[in-house]
């Protein structure tokens, strides 16, 4: 296994065990960034060759706080992705990937996304690349989250030597 993939996998177990024990480690943030318009923030990652990941979550979630903050928030501030989250009961104006303006509550109701957290891994036209990570299983959270990165970037990079 490559390094960067091991130290990676290394680090969702070890902050999922600060997570089952209890400690937290410090984002520097209370929120990611919010999704504000999906073909912009969804092309800016796929500059780097990097998934969208977006958060959605609901307003006072213990278990959205523990994904941003133990995984999705040091990850973002290490620059190891682009992430970006969204209250599913919000009525904030988002611009989507077909150029329509909606809602955070009309966007998570318009794909089905009826639990918290939820993480989605967009590509520029702003469609899946992998299955969503739905809820939170704090065991193995890190490492569920590092394979949907995997394979999300694999799909990327695939689609980019498609065209």
């Amino acid at each position: 296994m490559p390094v960067r993939p091991l130290f990676r996998t290394f680090r969702s177990l070890f902050c999922a065990g600060l997570l089952a024990g209890g400690i937290g480690v410090a984002s520097a943030a209370a929120h990611l960034p919010p999704v504000t318009d999906i073909p912009a923030q969804t092309a800016a990652a796929a500059r780097h060759g990097e998934p969208l990941v977006v958060l959605v979550t609901l307003p006072g979630c213990t278990y959205c706080e523990a994904v941003r903050r133990n995984y999705l928030g040091p990850q973002l501030a290490a620059g190891e992705i682009t992430a970006r989250e969204i209250d599913m009961t919000a009525e904030s104006p988002i611009r989507d990937a077909d150029g329509t303006m909606t809602t955070g509550k009309q966007w998570a109701q318009a794909r089905g996304i009826t639990l918290a957290p939820t993480v989605l891994f967009l590509d520029r036209q702003g469609r899946n690349l992998t299955g969503p990570l739905r809820g939170m299983q704090a065991d193995f959270y890190g490492a569920y989250l590092e394979q949907a990165l995997d394979e999300a970037r694999a799909r990327m990079a695939g689609r980019s030597a498609a065209r």
